[in-house]
């Protein structure tokens, strides 16, 4: 009975272990806290709760005992004891296999403390407590949790054990991997797990479960630590690793680190240092405050591997143990994620700016579920409400280190033309695309080409608008000759073929500078198609009959050469002897006539019928050569004489019965190629169609062309006063450029405006305003000029200054309280140097440490002066508001070592290679 009285009274001995166990209740009472009730084992699982593991036979000898109602002391449990239940009593790892209801039953956390406060726990055993999951819809009691393998990067030989929950978060893994291996705070780390195929794969999500990141029992997690000069150790590769010990002895100013050119990427590297020296971005990246808002998420983002890359470079960059970087991972990450910088091909710095600016807001995206947001018009409330609004709303989808650094908003205000509506909303922007006043005129060099066929063709420089028409290339040419407008005709020659003639309503736009641009004077009643005036005007090819290669060079060829030319024919005198006199009195001064010596001996079999002037296909004096099957198509410059029969038939001549002069050419209707189309001759008349094909081709044979045309004459060419004329083009400054970008406008044809109230779309006229400014203002010079008919860069030379450049006249509305809102200083500069396709890419940048500035060129980086920075090359421009980092360190001196002496300057071939 003494046992008993220990069991009804346990805190009356000495003997008892724990000394302060609670009043213990009666046995009913017992049995149906420990049972039932809300405290009790039949309670509902709740996700996250704890529950305690109690050794079956243990609670079955409790239940005995309550249910007898007595305090017997045979039926007595004693102090809980879940021995069976351990594999062993040192590292108290639970057995494997183990069942509920044979091996344990399970207790909420409340049931077990009554118990132990009853009963007491045996001395040394720690409690079994385990963790509820919801895995699928379904509750239950993790029993066996996940036990992972956790090793450190540089030692793998010595796993540490450790236990998780499966709705523990990788976050936990990683802290328990710090903590294990003593990693300092500043350190930063990630994990890798080892899969079934015994790869390794980043655990780049640290906010996901265990579950989610399917982790398993036995798996091997490695804890990665960031190395001091910003690299990770699995990223540098064996063969690299004396380059990367020799890297980190050395030591030089963060952020002065070239970027090595992987072939056309110097675009990509003059973006990446403009954005690199950025202040408070870099250190956003340096300090490590990305990781906690990476979206891994986010549809719209790029699973936070564009930010981290980009992350990468900076910590590089910035490290002071690089002199370059070869930035292969991040050019392979844009490239996955925006096919059209895939590949080596030269791009846009801006418009890879654009993409990255974009890719790294959407990958830190704080927002993780973006809302539906309507767009909402003013409708006549003041402008600040709505401004507030559209922020707002704006920030309630779009919320990163991007919105907070590069972003404003726009006013936009639309009018219509017809009602006088009047629509005002406010828009983002990240950055300003603004144009360069640029002039309206045009100069443009042509050759005219005199009816006279004394004077030498000349070339002239001839100003028109740059969205004139031909008839003002016209007018502008009138000016210089006396010749009228009205007696030109318009056309461009390539390959000694007319490749196009003009109308003179047509738009200047179509012609490129590189085209070779005739204009003819003709009569001033003359035209190309019939039926229209008394004079026709006729194209004309030079053609030469040249061998061609054939199995027995048998045959020959037609090769075009020379200048076209186009010849007003008066239309009584379409015949082809008359044709030849005009064109034979055309080319007079570069085509001699025979002389008295070169008469033929005045046999008659070998004259004509009728004009001595043969018919189309055939050839002068009735040759007997026959001229073969075109060898060319149009693009070759040779253009083949068609077979023709021999016309050696008999008849009356209209010469005098004398001995007559040799005729120097042939005449041929040919197509607008030069080649000959046997399909339309018509060799029944004596006349020259000039409906169905009004080209004419003179035919000459190598022997006569020799003897008879005078090349180097018939090239020559003077050159007109005009032709010194150089359209000087002024510079202009930034400031115009903003007031050119907030000027009012009317919309185009292709872009029209849907007016609500007209229910019509209007070619309303638009204005913008500059409403709320960002930390960092990028501003984009719109230098490349694209349309239909070309593409041009404009090499203006922009003005900008260097501090205090001053946006409040621009903004609406001020606050003239704080005017440091709107006051900013550079701190970087993309340049592009040469054309369209040859073009290259380089950086001026402000160091934000030291506030020197730097030119980097690739991998090369030089010191400047701030009077280099100004150049026709600046392309985009960073500044950076005064209020939001202003420099408490000297400015830079202006007597710091002299650059190179191409930085700010168009480089030469010495100072750099052009892609």
């Amino acid at each position: 009975m003494a046992m008993a009285a220990v069991a009804a009274n346990p805190s009356a001995t000495a003997e008892d272990p724990e000394p302060h166990r609670e009043a213990v209740p009666g046995l009913e009472s017992q049995r149906r806290q420990i049972e039932n009730g809300e405290s009790g084992r039949e309670r509902p699982l709740r996700a996250g709760e704890s529950w305690f593991l109690v050794e079956q036979h243990w609670y079955r000898q409790w239940e005995v005992y309550v249910q007898g109602g007595e305090q017997d002391s045979s039926t007595f449990p004693g102090c809980i004891n879940n021995a069976k239940l351990f594999e062993d009593q040192i590292n108290w790892c639970l057995k494997k296999g183990l069942v509920e209801g044979e091996d344990y039953v399970l207790l909420p956390s409340a049931a077990w403390h009554f118990l132990v406060g009853w009963y007491g726990l045996e001395q040394g055993q720690p409690p079994i407590e385990r963790k509820v999951v919801e895995l699928r819809g379904t509750r239950k009691v993790e029993v066996y949790p996940v036990e992972l393998l956790l090793v450190p990067h540089r030692d793998m030989g010595t796993p540490h054990s450790a236990q998780f929950s499966q709705i523990d978060s990788i976050d936990l893994v990683l802290r328990t991997a710090r903590e294990k291996f003593l990693v300092r705070p500043e350190k930063e780390t990630r994990l890798w797990v080892k899969n079934s195929q015994g790869s390794f794969e980043r655990l780049c999500n640290t906010r996901v479960t265990v579950l989610d990141a399917a982790l398993k029992s036995g798996q091997l997690v490695v804890m990665e630590t960031r190395s001091k000069d910003g690299t990770w150790p699995s990223a540098q590769p064996q063969a690299g690793n004396k380059a990367s010990k020799e890297d980190e002895d050395f030591q030089g100013q963060p952020g002065i680190c070239g970027l090595t050119n992987l072939g056309n990427t110097c675009f990509m590297n003059s973006a990446l240092q403009c954005l690199s020296n950025v202040p408070q971005l870099t250190e956003y990246f340096l300090k490590n405050r990305y990781l906690e808002e990476l979206n891994f998420c986010n549809p719209l983002g790029m699973k936070g591997e564009i930010a981290e890359a980009y992350a990468d470079l900076v910590k590089q960059a910035w490290s002071g143990h690089h002199r370059s970087i070869v930035p292969q991972v991040f050019k392979t990450k844009v490239g996955h994620f925006a096919s059209q910088f895939l590949g080596y091909q030269q791009h846009d710095s801006q418009e890879l700016l654009s993409f990255l600016l974009d890719g790294l807001h959407e990958d830190l995206n704080r927002v993780k579920k973006k809302e539906y947001v309507e767009l909402c018009d003013a409708a006549g409330r003041p402008d600040h409400e709505v401004a507030q609004e559209a922020w707002q709303n704006h920030k309630r989808r779009n919320d990163s280190v991007i919105v907070d650094t590069f972003h404003g908003l726009f006013k936009s205000t639309l009018v219509c033309p017809d009602c006088g509506n009047v629509s005002v909303t406010f828009d983002p922007f990240c950055y300003l695309s603004v144009p360069l006043p640029v002039s309206h005129k045009r100069v443009m060099e042509v050759f005219f080409v005199s009816m006279d066929p004394r004077r030498k063709p000349e070339q002239h420089r001839l100003v028109v608008p740059k969205k004139g028409k031909i008839s003002d290339l016209c007018v502008a040419l009138a000016k210089h000759t006396g010749v009228s407008p009205e007696r030109m005709m318009v056309a461009d020659v390539f390959s000694h073929r007319f490749y196009k003639i003009y109308q003179l309503e047509e738009s200047l736009s179509s012609i490129l500078d590189r085209d070779d641009i005739f204009i003819y004077e003709v009569s001033g009643r003359s035209a190309i198609c019939e039926n229209s005036r008394e004079d026709v005007v006729l194209p004309i090819y030079l053609r030469e009959r040249t061998p061609a290669r054939d199995y027995n060079n048998s045959y020959y060829g037609l090769m075009l050469f020379g200048h076209p030319l186009l010849v007003s024919v008066p239309r009584d005198r379409l015949s082809w002897d008359s044709l030849y006199h005009i064109l034979l009195y055309r080319l007079s001064r570069y085509v001699t006539r025979p002389s008295s010596d070169d008469e033929d001996d005045g046999d008659e079999k070998d004259m004509a019928a009728k004009d001595s002037i043969p018919k189309p296909g055939h050839v002068a004096g009735g040759s007997s050569q026959n001229p073969g099957p075109e060898q060319a198509g149009p693009s070759s410059g040779v253009a083949g004489g068609s077979r023709a029969p021999v016309n050696n038939s008999p008849g009356p001549s209209h010469w005098p019965q004398r001995a007559r002069r040799k005729h120097l050419f042939t005449l041929q209707t040919v197509n607008s190629n030069g080649t000959s189309d046997r399909s339309n001759f018509n060799e029944d008349t004596h006349g020259v169609s000039s409906s169905s094909q009004p080209y004419i081709a003179i035919d000459w044979e190598p022997e006569m062309k020799k003897r008879y045309y005078n090349e180097v004459e018939a090239e020559g060419y003077v050159k007109h006063d005009c032709v010194g004329y150089v359209l000087k083009k002024a510079p202009v400054r930034l400031r115009e450029c903003i007031e050119l970008f907030t000027t009012m406008e009317t919309l185009e044809k292709e872009n029209p405006w849907f007016c609500p109230s007209c229910k019509q779309h209007q070619l309303a006229t638009k204005k913008l305003d500059l409403w709320k400014l960002p930390e960092t203002l990028i501003i984009h010079l719109k230098r490349f000029s694209y349309t239909r008919f070309s593409r041009e860069k404009l090499d203006t030379l922009v003005e900008f200054p260097i501090r205090d450049l001053d946006f409040s006249e621009f903004v609406k509305p001020q606050n003239e309280s704080a005017p440091e809102l709107y006051k900013y200083d550079l701190i970087a500069v993309s340049n592009h140097y040469g054309g369209l396709r040859d073009g290259h890419y380089t950086t001026f940048a402000c160091n934000k440490d030291s506030g020197q500035w730097h030119y980097f060129d690739d991998n090369s980086v030089s010191p400047v002066t701030e009077n280099q920075i100004e150049s026709k090359a600046a392309y985009v421009l960073f500044y950076q508001r005064q209020d939001v980092a202003r420099r408490a360190k000297p400015q830079p001196d202006l007597s710091d070592p002299p650059a190179p002496p191409a930085c700010g300057q168009p480089p030469n071939s010495e100072f750099m290679d052009v892609n």
